[in-house]
C-alpha cells in the first residue's frame, strides 16, 4: 500500500471539496441545484485523478484506497466541521451521497484506461 498516495489524495480531495464549497457559499450559490451538481462534478474529477494517479489496473487494487479516503472523509468532517455545524451535518443525505462517490468513483477508474500490453486481469 502506498501510505503517501493514501493520506495524501485523502487530504487533496477533502480540501479541493472544501475550497469549492467555500467558494459557492461566497458567491451566494449554496444550496442551489447548480451547486451541487458542480460540487458533484468536483468530486468526480478529484477522485478519478486520484485513483489514476495510484496506477493501477484493477479495482480491487483501488478498493482499500477508496474506502480509507471516504473514511478520512468523514473523520476530517467530525473534526472540521461538526464544532460549527454540529452532528445534524450527518442527516443530509447529500453528504452521504458524497462519501459514496469518494469510495465508488474510484473504483471505476481502471475502465477507463486500456490495460498495457501483455496485461492479464
Amino acid at each position: 500500500m502506498k501510505y503517501g498516495a493514501l493520506l495524501g489524495w485523502g487530504i487533496c480531495i477533502y480540501a479541493v471539496m472544501m475550497l469549492a464549497w467555500s467558494g459557492l457559499v461566497i458567491y451566494g450559490l449554496a444550496g442551489t441545484l447548480v451547486a451541487r451538481i458542480l460540487v458533484l462534478c468536483v468530486l468526480i474529477i478529484v477522485t478519478t485523478i486520484a485513483a489514476r494517479s495510484l496506477r493501477y489496473h484493477s479495482w480491487k487494487d483501488i478498493l482499500p484506497y477508496s474506502i480509507a479516503w471516504a473514511l478520512m472523509m468523514g473523520l476530517l468532517d467530525a473534526v472540521y466541521t461538526v464544532p460549527y455545524s454540529n452532528w445534524t451535518i450527518y442527516a443530509d443525505w447529500n453528504l452521504w451521497v458524497g462519501y459514496s462517490l469518494v469510495a465508488i468513483v474510484p473504483l471505476l477508474t481502471p475502465f477507463l484506461r486500456p490495460l498495457p500490453t501483455g496485461h492479464q486481469t
